[in-house]
C-alpha cells in the first residue's frame, strides 16, 4: 500500500519543527547481519515440488537464483549479502553477526557435524570478505543440535565453535564461551567502551535443559558483574543477543522467554541503563524496536532488532504470511561515547532479483524516515509514539518491518501488534498495553491533527 501525499507532506512540515540536533561528531560505522539461516539442499534444477529442505514440502514454484520465500537461504543469496556488505561499507569498524545459521528443518535431518559445518561455512566467508574486520559473534537458537536445547554448561558445539572464531575471541572470551556461551571484551580493545555477547537462548522457553534452573550457566550474575565493573570503570556498553524479550509483534501475546528470565533480563538494563548505549538482537527476522523504560517512565535504552537474510515465511501457527525480503543494517555511531546517531538498512527485492537482476538498495535512512536527530533512547521513544499515534508512520514502519515484503495496509489489530510489543518488553504491562489500546487508533496530537484536516485532500500514487 503506498502512502497518500497528505502524509508525506504531514512528515515534511512535521520536519520544519524539529530540531535535528547534529553535531560534529566524530563518526563510525558498523555491520550488524543476523538469520542467515543456509540451506545447503536449496537447488534450483531440482525436478521436485520443493526445490529446498526448509520449505516444509511448500511447494515453490517461483524459486530463483537468490531464493524462494518459504524458502531459507541459498548459497548464491549469502554470497549476494557479503558481496554488498562489502561493496557498501568495505572497511567497517567492527561486525555484529547475532547468529541463527542452520536452516529450519527437523533436528533428524541435521546433526552436530551439520550444524558445525554450516557454522564453519559462514564464519569462513565473512572472514574472506571482511579479512581485517572484528566480529562481535552471538549464538542464534538454531546453533545447536538438537536445536533451541543449548545446555547451561560446557559442551562439544561450545567448544568447537569458539575454536571456529578464534580470530575474533580473546582468550578470556574463549573460556566463558565455552561454559555458557557467552563473553565480554573492550570493543575495539579500546578504553570505555565494552561488548557484552550474551547467549539468550538459555532464557528460550522452548529449551527444556534450562527450565527450572534460576540462572542457567549463572549469566546473569556473570553480566551484573561485568556491568558494575563497567560502571565503575566509566564504560559505555553495547549489548549482543540473539532471541530477544518481550513480544513477537507477528503474533499477539507470543513471547520468547520464560516469564522469569525476561524479567530477570528487564531488572538488569534498567539497574545499568546509564552506561548501555545500545542492544543489538534478531531472530524475529523482521525489523523492530524493543522500549525500555525506568520506574517513572523514562525511556532508558532500546533494543534494535535487525531483519533476517533469509527470506523465509515462518510456519509458526497463528502468523499470516510472515516472510520478509533480505535485509541487512549498517549503524552509525559517536566514537566518543558510543550513541547510535542513525541506523541504515539496505535490503534485496528477492523477486525482483531473481527476475531482472541482483540487487542491493538502500531501503531507509532511521533520522530521514522517523524525523529524529539520532537513535537515542529519547529518540526512539519518539518514533514509537509517532507509530502509536499516527497513521501514515505506523504504514511506513508496517513495511519496513517486512522489509518491503508485505505491503498490505496495518489496520487496528496489528496496531496493536506491533505498538505494544515495542512499547512493553514487560509481561504483565504488555497485557495491559493491549487491552489498553484495544482497537482504536490512539488520537494524534492537535498539530497532527490539523495538518492532516490540511493536506487530506492531497493525494499520490
Amino acid at each position: 500500500m503506498n502512502l497518500t501525499m497528505a502524509c508525506v507532506w504531514k512528515i515534511i512540515l512535521l520536519n520544519i519543527f524539529i530540531v535535528s540536533g547534529r553535531s560534529n561528531v566524530m563518526k563510525g560505522y558498523f555491520w550488524h547481519i543476523s538469520d542467515l539461516h543456509w540451506d545447503p539442499s536449496y537447488d534450483v534444477g531440482s525436478n521436485s515440488a520443493s526445490k529446498c529442505a526448509s520449505s516444509g514440502g511448500r511447494p515453490t514454484p517461483n524459486a530463483g537464483r537468490f531464493g524462494d520465500y518459504s524458502c531459507d537461504s541459498p548459497w548464491t543469496l549469502i554470497n549476494s549479502t557479503l558481496s554488498a556488505m562489502r561493496g557498501i561499507l568495505p572497511d567497517p569498524d567492527f561486525i555484529i553477526w547475532t547468529g541463527d545459521d542452520t536452516p529450519h528443518v527437523p533436528d533428524e535431518q541435521l546433526g552436530v557435524e551439520p550444524v558445525l559445518r554450516i557454522i564453519g561455512n559462514l564464519t569462513h566467508i565473512i572472514k574472506t570478505t571482511f579479512p581485517n574486520t572484528k566480529v562481535y559473534s552471538a549464538m542464534g537458537n538454531h546453533d545447536y543440535h538438537p536445536k533451541n536445547q543449548m545446555p547451561p554448561e560446557k559442551n562439544n558445539i561450545y567448544e568447537q565453535t569458539a575454536n571456529l572464531w578464534h580470530d575474533w575471541l580473546h582468550a578470556a572470551s574463549k573460556e566463558t564461551f565455552k561454559i555458557g556461551g557467552y563473553y565480554t571484551e573492550k570493543l575495539l580493545n579500546q578504553t570505555g567502551f565494552r561488548v557484552v555477547v550474551l547467549n539468550t537462548n538459555l532464557y528460550y522457553d522452548q529449551n527444556k535443559l534450562t527450565e527450572n534452573i534460576k540462572d542457567p550457566a549463572d549469566q546473569f550474575s556473570w553480566a551484573d558483574k561485568v556491568l558494575q565493573d563497567a560502571a565503575k570503570n566509566n564504560e559505555k556498553v553495547y549489548i549482543i543477543g540473539h532471541v530477544p524479550p518481550g513480544f513477537f509483534e507477528k503474533k499477539r501475546d507470543k513471547a520468547w522467554f520464560r516469564k522469569e528470565f525476561n524479567k530477570r533480563y528487564i531488572d538488569l538494563i534498567q539497574k545499568h541503563s546509564a552506561i548501555i548505549q545500545g542492544q543489538f538482537f534478531g531472530h524475529h527476522h523482521t525489523d523492530s524496536i524493543r522500549m525500555f523504560y525506568s520506574s517513572k517512565g523514562s525511556p532508558i535504552s532500546a533494543m534494535f532488532l535487525a531483519p533476517g537474510v533469509t527470506p523465509w515465511i515462518t510456519t509458526l501457527p497463528g502468523v499470516i504470511d510472515g516472510g520478509n525480503n533480505p535485509g541487512i543494517r549498517m549503524f552509525e555511531y559517536d566514537t566518543k561515547t558510543l550513541l547510535i546517531k542513525d541506523i541504515i538498512t539496505y535490503y534485496m527485492n528477492l523477486t525482483y532479483s531473481n527476475v531482472v537482476h541482483e540487487r542491493w538498495e538502500k531501503e531507509y535512512r532511521l533520522t530521514e524516515a522517523f524525523r529524529v536527530p539520532d537513535a537515542s533512547p529519547a529518540s526512539m521513544h519518539r518514533v514509537m509514539e509517532r507509530i502509536s499515534s499516527d497513521k501514515c508512520y505506523l504504514q511506513k514502519y508496517y513495511e519496513f518491518n517486512s522489509v518491503n515484503y508485505d505491503l498490505t495496509e496495518c489496520h487496528a489489530d496489528c496496531r496493536v501488534d506491533h505498538v505494544c510489543a515495542m512499547r512493553e518488553v514487560d509481561f504483565e504491562a504488555y497485557e495491559k498495553c493491549v487491552v489498553k489500546e484495544g482497537g482504536s487508533f490512539t488520537a494524534p496530537v492537535l498539530f497532527t491533527l490539523l495538518l492532516s484536516l490540511m493536506l487530506s485532500l492531497l493525494c499520490f500514487n
